[in-house]
């Protein structure tokens, strides 16, 4: 391969592709370069996940609920319409720029607690987003396998299948987003469009033998004989059910590929909000007719045997009805829409963890450059989905309690975050109604977790994965330069203009403001003029940092000018000492003919508690850390700013 084959392979590798980038403003510009498509084909690139569910949600509710899972499955529905379809429509307001609920907490707080908090919060997105493409996968190859023509070819080569079906979709992401996208249409219209003649053509069964339906109503008063008692029931079997909300936080996590207005900003993406409602809407009335019809035909025509575990509705009632009365033929057609579906549900999780994780850990530091660009994390979510997959055996049993911690852990955390919002605001009622939502949620996951807690274990060893990564990220990154733009006021630029017109090179005496008297600045500049032998005759300014967030990783720097007694001084605002000031005498050695020369003095304070106030505080030894920023910034000595340090 010739350097120039080799070097457009690599900028086609690291292309950043991730829609609504921060600062892009232009609609126009946002769809040509990121390729928004209109709200219901990203409806289908989210429903392969939620549609997908139900292959085998009518048989989960069976094994749940017996007789009472369409109204079990009702619960569910209700809770889907009026529970997390009008929270999750409130976080595509609060937050249209593929953040999710995340973005949402991490406002409530400020500093390391909010980072914090985030970085848990996506290592739970990272377990129900993984999961949810090696599970898909592993329930693809278990469709696969049972199928009647490929039983006897596929037995006991589910983990290689799995694996095998996991590198097609990476395949599909190394493409593109556009593909995906199209290919989800096709599967979620014809997966749709099967499993409505199979509802159908059960209901015509239901209703051409009358005693059917007579007798699950006997079944269900027989067990419970009074109405409390059959929605009691059906209430704490809900817990079992919740996978069928599992495709709201995609929803939001992808809204970037919502198509909006032409009058849409960056600021005010209405049309993209409005857009992304409509996707949320019909994505939850569309599942909750479909989850309502199979879950009684199957329910009503099913024997309840058959969804035990081993049993031919196990996992796959739908499918069951397709081959049993429409035909072989039919229900192979079925099998294949299903496993097709299936397959890519991994798809919506790929393109929620594309959109979430380089919005996040790359912007706090913790996570390489690199980290902005879909291609690498394709095969890196690709590669850590083989791992998972090999060691669960690509079985879906084992995978189902972290799939359910994942996603009860997420939409409980957006309904605390849309509670907490608009109780801030005041508004109480509202408050009022989320937080009842919040504590249907935080029932759910609370019930999950008892009765499956590996689920939760998997869930922390994300969470620990995706913390270690982060700090050992941050530290190996602390001495880039981090300042996108160093902004001096009018102010700033005249007292530069009137020192250059002066000797250069400028020399900057680096002070910590206290006071900031005469005083303060007499003092100092006596002493850094003893300690550097400086004359009368080398005329100084001051050059402060005020540490704004240190727990941010990178910011702009505004320079503000001004004289106090006769000294002039510049400060600076941004997230670490040593970075500010590399930035500042950066920019000046740009505007000015010689390089800037800065005078410090050495910390007091032992090693290790300086290198965890550089990394927590933003300060620490700033002399030695100054210098290394400065060198990796600028390899030409004659360039670089000069660090002095005395005391």
């Amino acid at each position: 391969m010739s350097t120039t084959q080799a070097t457009a392979v690599r900028r086609w590798f690291f292309q950043t592709e991730h829609p609504d980038p921060s600062g892009q403003s232009d609609r126009e510009r946002e769809a040509s370069q990121h390729k928004v498509k209109p709200w219901w084909q990203v409806m289908c690139l989210t429903g392969v996940d939620y549609f997908s569910t139900l292959g085998y949600q009518p048989g989960i509710a069976a094994l749940a609920a017996g007789a009472l899972a369409p109204v079990a499955t009702l619960v569910l529905v209700l809770v889907t319409l009026f529970g997390a379809l009008p929270m999750y429509r409130r976080v595509a307001q609060e937050s249209p720029h593929g953040d999710g609920s995340l973005s949402m907490l991490e406002k409530l707080l400020s500093y390391w607690p909010s980072k914090l908090l985030v970085l848990a919060l996506i290592g739970f997105v990272a377990t129900g987003f993984i999961i949810t493409i090696t599970l898909s996968a592993a329930d693809a190859t278990a469709h696969l396998a049972e199928n009647p023509y490929l039983h006897d070819t596929l037995s006991g080569h589910r983990v290689l299948v799995t694996l095998g079906l996991l590198a097609l979709l990476a395949a599909v992401f190394l493409k593109g987003f556009s593909e995906a996208i199209g290919i989800a249409v096709v599967l979620v219209t014809i997966y749709l469009g099967l499993s409505l003649v199979v509802v159908v053509d059960g209901f015509s069964q239901v209703f051409a033998d009358t005693t059917t339906f007579s007798d699950w109503t006997s079944a269900m008063t027989h067990a419970h004989s009074s109405p409390l008692g059959i929605i009691g029931a059906s209430l704490l079997v809900f817990p079992a059910l919740a996978l069928g909300l599992s495709g709201f936080e995609t929803g939001v996590v992808v809204m970037p590929l919502v198509e909006g207005d032409e009058s849409d900003t960056h600021a005010e993406p209405k049309g993209r909000i409005r857009n992304a409602r409509r996707l949320l809407t019909t994505a939850a009335l569309i599942m909750s007719v479909m989850l309502m019809g199979s879950s009684l035909v199957t329910t009503l025509l099913i024997p309840a045997a058959a969804f035990e575990p081993g049993g031919e509705a196990n996992g796959r009632a739908l499918a069951y009805l397709a081959h049993g009365s429409l035909g072989e033929g039919f229900g192979t057609a079925y099998d294949a829409a299903t496993i097709g579906i299936l397959w890519f549900a991994g798809a919506s999780a790929m393109a929620g963890l594309l959109n979430i994780v380089p919005r996040y850990l790359p912007r706090y530091g913790m996570a390489p450059e690199w980290a902005r660009s879909t291609r690498p994390l394709v095969l890196v979510f690709s590669a850590i989905a083989a791992v998972v997959t090999i060691l669960f055996h690509a079985s879906v049993d084992k995978q189902a309690g972290a799939y359910a911690t994942g996603v009860l852990a997420l939409m409980t955390s957006a309904a605390v975050a849309v509670t907490l919002t608009e109780w801030r605001r005041g508004h109480r009622p509202v408050a009022a109604f989320f937080g009842l939502v919040s504590a249907v949620f935080v029932y759910t996951i609370s019930v999950t977790i008892l009765d499956r807690p590996e689920g939760l274990m998997i869930a922390l060893v994300f969470v620990l994965m995706i913390l270690v990564i982060s700090l050992v990220s941050r530290i190996t990154r602390s001495t880039e330069l981090r300042v996108a733009h160093v902004d001096f006021d009018k102010a700033a630029r005249e007292l530069i203009d009137h020192a250059a017109r002066g000797p250069q090179p400028l020399r900057f005496i680096a002070n910590q403001l206290d006071e900031g008297d005469q005083e303060e600045y007499d003092e100092k500049a006596a002493e850094v003029r003893k300690d550097n032998h400086l004359t009368e005759d080398d005329s100084t300014l001051f050059l402060e940092v005020e540490v704004t967030d240190a727990s941010d990783f990178a910011s702009s720097v505004p320079v503000t000018g001004l004289t106090i007694a006769g000294h002039h001084v510049l400060r600076a605002r941004g997230t670490s000492i040593p970075n500010v000031l590399a930035a500042v005498l950066l920019a000046l050695g740009e505007m000015l003919d010689e390089p800037p020369h800065v005078y410090l003095e050495w910390s007091e304070n032992g090693p290790g508690e300086n290198a965890l106030r550089f990394l927590f505080a933003g300060e620490g030894d700033v002399p030695p850390l100054t210098r290394e920023i400065l060198r990796r910034a600028e390899p030409d000595d004659a360039r670089r700013p000069h660090v002095h340090v005395g005391g």
